[in-house]
This record gives C-alpha cells, sequence and structure tokens, in this order.
C-alpha cells in the first residue's frame, strides 16, 4: 500500500480535506525491540505495512551526564547527581529550590539547543511528512529532575520558580524548532506532557492556564512561524484543556485515551477544530482482545472520529508492550486501511 504523501498529510492534519484512506502512524509505537526473541519477526512485518510519516528523533540532553562531542550537554551541572534510589518518579535532582548556589549555576550552565548532539545525522524521506519528535517538554521533564511529589506541589511553594523553568525550557524547545525546521525541513514538532490522570487532569483549570498555556502558545506560535505543526500527546483525561488548547492553535491531541473521556462527547464537540489522532486502547483491548474485538473497536473510532474534511489520523496510544498480539495488531492496521466511515463511501 503506498504511503500518503507530505501534502496529503497536510491536507488531513489542517481540515482542507480526506483521503482514500486514514492516515495510519501505528508503526510509531510498535517497539519491536519490546517483544523479545520476536523482534526480527515485528521488524520485518512492520516493513511491509503503510506508515504515513517519517521521524526525526531529537535528542534531548541527559539529567546529569552528556555527550562526547557535548560533555556539558546535560539539565544539571555536570557530575552533580545525587545517588538516588526508588521509583523513576521520586528522582530528587533538584533537590531544593532554595539551594540558590545550585540554582544559579544550573541555570549558567544550562543546556544548548545548538548543540552538536541535538539533533542526529539520519537520511529522512522529504516525500514524507515529517516529525520532529522528542517525550517530556513541560511538567513531565519538571517532575523527572524535581519527583514526582515536589514537582506537584512547586505550583504552589515555588510559582516563580516552576515559571523560570518553564520559560528555560521553551526557549531551549523554541530553539530546537528552528534547527529541526532549517536542517531537515521537519512539517511539525511532536511532544508529550502527560498532564492528565484516568478520572481527571493533574490540575485545576486555573494552574493549567498560569503555568502551561503561556509556554504552550510560545511553542505552538513558533511552529506556525515556521511553517510547522505541533502534535501533542497527553494520557489521561485532559478535556478540561482542550479548549484552551484550540485557543492557542494546537495541530495535533493524541490519544484520546479509552477509559478515560467518552469518544463520541469529543468527536461532536472538538471534532473538526483540532485534528485528533486517536490512540487505539493498549490497556485491554490490543493486550487481551480478539482480533474480532480489535476489529470492532477500530470501526468504531473511525465512525466516531471520521470527518469528510480530515482532522483524524489513527495510529496506538502508547508504546509497545511484550503481550501484544500480532494478529491483533494485522486486524487493527486491516480495519484502518479497509473500513469505509458512512460518509467515506458516499463519496
Amino acid at each position: 500500500m503506498k504511503d500518503l504523501s507530505k501534502q496529503e498529510m497536510k491536507n488531513v492534519i489542517e481540515g482542507r480535506r480526506t483521503n482514500e484512506r486514514i492516515p495510519n502512524l501505528c508503526n510509531f509505537w510498535v517497539y519491536p525491540h519490546a517483544f523479545g526473541d520476536r523482534t526480527q519477526e515485528i521488524i520485518e512485518w512492520k516493513n511491509t505495512k503503510p506508515y504515513d510519516m517519517d521521524v526525526l528523533y531529537v535528542q534531548m540532553p541527559g539529567v546529569f551526564q552528556g555527550t562526547p562531542e557535548d560533555p556539558e550537554y546535560c539539565w544539571l551541572p555536570a557530575g552533580s547527581a545525587l545517588q538516588l534510589s526508588g521509583a523513576l518518579d521520586s528522582s530528587e535532582y533538584i533537590k531544593d529550590w532554595e539551594d540558590e548556589a545550585f540554582v544559579e549555576e544550573m541555570y549558567a550552565r544550562f543546556p544548548s539547543a545548538d548543540s552538536p548532539s541535538l539533533l542526529p545525522k539520519v537520511e529522512l524521506d522529504n516525500r514524507k511528512y515529517i516529525t520532529a519528535t522528542w517525550f517530556f517538554c513541560l511538567f513531565e521533564r519538571h517532575w523527572s529532575l524535581r519527583g514526582m511529589q515536589n514537582a506537584l506541589t512547586d505550583f504552589y511553594d515555588y510559582p516563580d520558580e516552576v515559571h523560570r523553568l518553564y520559560q528555560a525550557l521553551t526557549d531551549f524547545y523554541l530553539r530546537t524548532m528552528e534547527r529541526a525546521k532549517a536542517e531537515y525541513d521537519a512539517d511539525a514538532i511532536f511532544t508529550s506532557d502527560d498532564i492528565g490522570t484516568q478520572a481527571g487532569p493533574f490540575f485545576s483549570i486555573e494552574l493549567f492556564r498560569e503555568f502551561f498555556k503561556p509556554y504552550y502558545k510560545q511553542m505552538i506560535d513558533k511552529a506556525h512561524e515556521l511553517g510547522m505543526h505541533f502534535w501533542l500527546h497527553t494520557c489521561g483525561n485532559i478535556e478540561a484543556f482542550l479548549e484552551d488548547f484550540i485557543e492557542i492553535g494546537l495541530d495535533v491531541i493524541h490519544p484520546i485515551q479509552k477509559y478515560t473521556m467518552d469518544e463520541q462527547s469529543i468527536a461532536q464537540k472538538y471534532g473538526g477544530r483540532i485534528c485528533i489522532l486517536s490512540g487505539f486502547d493498549v490497556q485491554k483491548i490490543i493486550p487481551y482482545g480478539t482480533p474480532e474485538e480489535v476489529a470492532v473497536e477500530a470501526d468504531h473510532l473511525i465512525d466516531t472520529f471520521w470527518l469528510p474534511d480530515g482532522r483524524f489520523m489513527m495510529t496506538m496510544g502508547n508504546g509497545a508492550t511484550p503481550d501484544w498480539k500480532l494478529e491483533s495488531l494485522e486486524a487493527l492496521y486491516r480495519e484502518i486501511a479497509e473500513h469505509k466511515p458512512a460518509g467515506m463511501k458516499d463519496r
């Protein structure tokens, strides 16, 4: 099956028209190494499937260790790591915002997005839509440096420090976007910030508007200035923030996580106003469902979100785990390619 072109993808994202089939971006999340001794089988299988974008993986700085070509390419002063143990989200690398000497050294030596380590030397298919991609943008980067508990209380106890950190990160990302466009002619930025739980958002709308919206607006405005789209992966129930994201021009939202939000309601309220990159459920249906159940769910998502003018693409909700069944993935890819909602049948 022929991959969609760069222009066909842009048409869908911008709501100008749909195509003969729905854009399929599932390969992005199907990690062959996650399948253990089936790695080569999955690689060969993926190579037979449509994949309607190419990806430039941006290399973000390490926490406290740089790269051979740039030893200072790290968020915190090189060699300053605390020896911590426990869960990933409990690592308190920035132990105390009131340690003025440490904080000032951190910002004085903040990594540069002009580092040679930022962008890999890779060949991309410029006929296809290219996303410049990294994970951990604002909140995710925040808690990865401060620890989850500290990060959640920082908004109340240290608001000025949060703003300073988020602006420093944003400035780094703005330069990253300029380089991705200049050096690889990227069509989009694709980043992540999980700001929702399965029951609701992490934050009130007031906190979102104070600490997140201004910085995301800077990034989205920069993307548009450069002629790029801005995509955001954010797990959990984030419906409370969708109107604000639409207001500041977010182009693509992923995944509309199943069991956290109602697909029909989201489609009715926001369909056509933002491109929905629908993420197929990876918690229950892919690992535990039958291929027939996978097909039914795929058809449900297509029938729910498809619009004649586009603004709808499909992928996985998150990354591969060893319990994904190849026959279920095959059923999903088949339905994305073949299932025609009523409006598409009539065209």
